[in-house]
Order: C-alpha cells, then structure tokens, then sequence
C-alpha cells in the first residue's frame, strides 16, 4: 500500500531540521563503531553493568491510583566512552509508577517505556500509556527519560534537533546501557517478569537494549522496524536532515570517506540490489532464464575476449510494459552462482560470502563513477568495453551506470517523490548527470546508509532470549518507517509475532493506542506462564476455586 499522505503532511508542518551541525567528530564515531561490536554482543554487553549497579531514588509519592518514584544514577556509556557523552546527559533520569497492591506478590510485571522522537519528559508516556496499563492490567512502569531530550536536553539544542548523527548513536548506546541498569535493579527489588516497549524511535531503541537482557524478556516495539536507515534516507524524516552540512563535510574531511566509510556495511545491500534490478525492469522468469543460458555460452565460447554490452529499456505507452534485453551477461562481474540468485525471483538468502562479494564488487562500480550516458525517457543504451575493467578503468563501467540507476531510482533522490505520496513538489526526474553536486548527494547517502545499518541494524545484535515473548506492531502504510528493501522481523527474530495495522504512522500513534496496550497485556501474559513454576499455579487455581 502506498505510504500515509496524512505521515508527509505532519512532517512538512514540522520545521524542525536534523543533524544541523554535521557528523559530529571522526574520531567519536570512530569510537561508537567499534564500541558497537561490543554492545551488540548480548554476552560482552550484559558484562557491561554489574548487577549491583548504583541507583538513587530522589522522590517517592504515593497518590490515589498509585505509586510514583522518581531516581537517577549515571549513564553507563561515559564510563566506557568518556567526553562523547555531553554533561547534562549523563545523568539518567526515570519515574516509576506501581500499584498501591499487587494482585500476587508471585507476580510484579513491569515494564519499561523509551521515547519516542520528540516525546520529552515523562507525561506524554505516563498518561497515554503507563497509568492505563496500570488500571486495566496493575503493570508497573519505568519511563526512562530519553538521551537529549527534557531533564537531558543540552542548552544549544533546539527543541528534538541533534546537533550530530553521532549524537542518536551516543543516544542509542546510553539507552542499551540505562536499560540494562533498570532490569538489573527492578530484578533485585523483586519485580517480574519484566518488559521493555516503545513507539516509533523509542520502539526500535527498545528492541535493540532488548537483544543484551541474557533471560526471557517482554519486547512489544511499536512502529519501528529492523533499521534506522531507511528513517533517514528514504522515510519522510529525510526531508529534515540537513544534507547541505553533512555533503560538504563529507567530502571536506577525507577522514570521512578514507576511513570511516570502510568501517560501516549496509546490511541489506546486496540481495536488495538484485531485487530492485528485476522488479525495476519487469522482466519475466523465462526472459531471465533465457538471457542466462545464452549468456552462458557466450561466456564459455569468449571467455578471454571483451565485453560489449548494451541495455536497452522500451516503455509502450498502450501496454505500460517495460523489458530489458541482455545481449551479454554479468555488469559487476559477479561468480556464477551469485549472478543466478540475483536474477531469480524466487526470494532466497545471501550467504556472508556472497553479500561480501557483491557489496565489494558494488563499491568498487561506485569509485569508478565518472560519466553517464542517457538517451530520451523511453531509453537507456550503456556500453563498457574489454579494456574497461571496474577494477583498473578511469572510466564508468556498466555495473556502475547500473548500480547508480537502481541506486537513483530506489533510494537516493533525495528532492523527488519515490511514491509520489509525500508532500513536496514532485518533478519530472531528471537523467542522472555527471556533477559535483549530485555525485556528492549519493555518497553521503550511501554514507549515510552504512552508519545507520551499522549501529542500529537488528542483524548486527544477538536474538533475544526468548522470541516467544515478542510481539511488534506496525503501520502497513508508514512513510516514517520505510519497511521495502529492509530484512524483516520474522527473518531476523524466528518465533516472534508482527501485528500489522491498515494506517500510517501518525494514524496508527494518535488512534490505536489502545491496541499497543492490549499487546502489552497480553505478552506479559505469556511471561506469565514462564515467571510462575507449573506447580505454582496449580495452587493458585486452586486458591480460586475455594474463594
């Protein structure tokens, strides 16, 4: 279904602009790239915060529908990561909410709520969906203030614009670490079994602090999904980044794309690029089938000879079909075996192996981008010869011109509408050109892509302990969360339920809050049957019967 017209809408009323000040400092996101390998480790993370953690508790409160506790204590990522974490933030600060008595001192659910973009302080949460859940189903809450954000929020910033994109990476990193602190201390208190949610960012922050919690655990991510990257790059908060700063520090600062640029992997690359490949021609399975067995005996008769390739891509208007014919084979000079994945529409899985092939045979297209050659709309003719081999070549191969139409049309224009759903001019696209400008928009994209696939991919992070325990809930219609292209949750969490709704992103978080909350009940629920031995519960059927 196409993406929320009412989601473009909301954004473009919203003046807020992100990442104003750039990528932040080399060296710190040096560091949180190679602080990332530790934290998406589930063993080395949980080693981290020691269960004894420190806590202080600064308010109690007793109303009359609950309890109310306020504390703080010291955010875990500065002492692992000291002078990246700004000094207002490095206090964190929470408030919890518990009923005035529990219906079975066996059984003290509580769960912690992450924030979402621009959910400062506690009373959106608490209000919305803390005290209901407390009403309908006496469940505790820990609403964790967020990184930046209220109490947190550093005096230069406005409103929920981080200044850096190393700043939502030291954001994610202090939330993995404050929640496994609060886990930690509601275990010591007696609290159980426990949870963590969230809706849209605070969604997907609670899915990766719960990969490190090493025993079952309840995760219900609202509106969020397996990356961050498409938020940025593809979804309607891509409109809000300041790419102006981030282009020309990009490419300013060669620390940029010499070093940092190699230490980031877009997760879902590869196999997406062969996808797009076919999808973006229509061709059928027996066309491809037959390109590939001609092409086979082209290879075996020429092995040694050049390549002279040519696309062509016809439209008929009257029939709106489109086609590809491939008089030769193989554009990035892919193995066998790859080559035949990426052209069949049978969905299948990439090997590391594979991903690590095409992704570097990809990269190195890219770095040989030089010209483009472009005819009228209804055709595209591309040529790369013997002596233009991508590897040695000045000039543009064909896998390049390729990769950068799929690139182009899929994810990086960045001005026009992909949907044709969102709420900005949509131009007529123009032909992909040779300048300085429009060269540096998609390297800073793609940058931009490997970042977040890097610190927020869910691939890059252990499975939670227990799936079972994992219920998700998205918007079929989100514009914010792009869900195309990326690895869903299923794949990368076997066991675990997605809920899918008919509604965008605004939609889904102003209507159906009632529905995240039912899906919280109903994952403690099946805690429920884990936290209390079999045997126990049989007595506590029978105590029902006697009443």
């Amino acid at each position: 279904m196409p993406p929320s017209r009412l989601d473009g809408l909301y954004r473009s009323l919203l003046l807020t602009k992100f990442f104003c000040k750039g990528w932040g400092k080399p060296e710190n996101l040096e560091r949180l790239f190679e602080f990332r390998k530790i934290i998406s480790n589930r063993a080395a993370c949980s080693k981290l915060v020691p269960n004894d953690y420190p806590v202080e508790i600064t308010k109690e409160e007793v109303t009359s529908d609950c309890k109310i506790l306020e504390g703080k204590f010291k955010t875990p990522l500065e002492i692992y990561l000291p002078g990246l974490v700004p000094d207002v933030v490095q206090n964190a600060h929470f408030q919890m909410l518990l009923p005035l008595k529990w219906n079975d001192e066996r059984f003290k659910p509580m769960c912690i709520h992450l924030a979402g973009t621009g959910d400062h302080y506690y009373w959106k949460r608490r209000n919305l969906i803390a005290k209901p859940l407390l009403k309908e189903a006496n469940l505790g809450a820990i609403i964790l203030e967020n990184p930046f954000y209220g109490m947190r929020k550093p005096k230069d910033q406005r409103a929920s614009s981080l200044h850096n994109v190393s700043d939502i990476f030291v954001m994610g990193g202090c939330l993995v670490l404050e929640s496994l602190v609060l886990l930690n201390w509601c275990e010591r208190n007696g609290y159980g079994p426990l949870g963590i949610t969230g809706l849209s960012m605070g969604g997907h922050m609670a899915s990766l602090a719960a990969t490190n919690w090493p025993k079952p655990l309840v995760l219900v991510p609202c509106l969020s999904w397996s990356t961050a990257s498409a938020v940025f790059t593809e979804g309607v908060m891509s409109h809000s980044i300041n790419w102006d700063v981030l282009e020309t520090q990009y490419f300013a600062d060669g620390n940029f794309r010499e070093r940092l640029s190699k230490m980031v992997t877009i997760v879902d690359d590869a196999f997406v690029a062969g996808q797009h490949f076919i999808q973006n021609f229509n061709q059928s399975v027996q066309e491809l089938k037959q390109d590939i067995s001609e092409t086979t005996e082209l290879i075996c008769e020429n092995a040694r000879s050049g390549v002279n390739l040519t696309v062509v891509r016809d439209t008929t208007p009257e029939r709106e079909q489109k086609r590809i014919e491939i008089n030769r084979r193989n554009v990035l000079n892919l193995s066998e075996p790859l080559l035949n994945k990426l052209l069949s529409n049978v969905k299948c899985e990439l090997t590391q192996a594979e991903i690590d092939e095409l992704n570097l045979k990809i990269q190195i297209a890219l770095k040989n981008y030089k010209e483009e050659n472009k005819t009228d709309d209804n055709t595209m003719i591309l040529e790369v010869k013997a002596e233009d081999s991508p590897e040695t070549s000045p000039s543009k191969s064909l896998g390049t011109k390729i990769m950068e139409y799929i690139s182009w049309n899929s994810n990086g224009n960045k001005n026009s509408s992909k949907t044709g759903t969102e709420l900005v001019p949509t131009e007529k696209r123009e032909p992909i050109d040779i300048t300085k400008t429009r060269w540096w928009e998609r390297e800073a994209l793609q940058f931009m892509r490997g970042m977040m696939d890097e610190c927020t991919h869910l691939k890059n992070f252990s499975v939670p302990y227990d799936t079972s325990l994992i219920i998700a809930v998205c918007a079929k219609d989100d514009a914010y969360i792009p869900r195309e292209g990326c690895t869903s949750l299923e794949d990368i969490w076997p066991g675990a339920e997605i809920r899918y709704l008919d509604a965008g992103h605004v939609s889904a978080y102003v209507l159906h809050q009632k529905l995240f909350r039912s899906c919280i009940i109903e994952a403690f629920e099946r805690a429920r049957k884990k936290w209390i031995p079999e045997h126990e519960r049989v007595q506590e059927l029978n105590l029902d019967k006697t009443d």
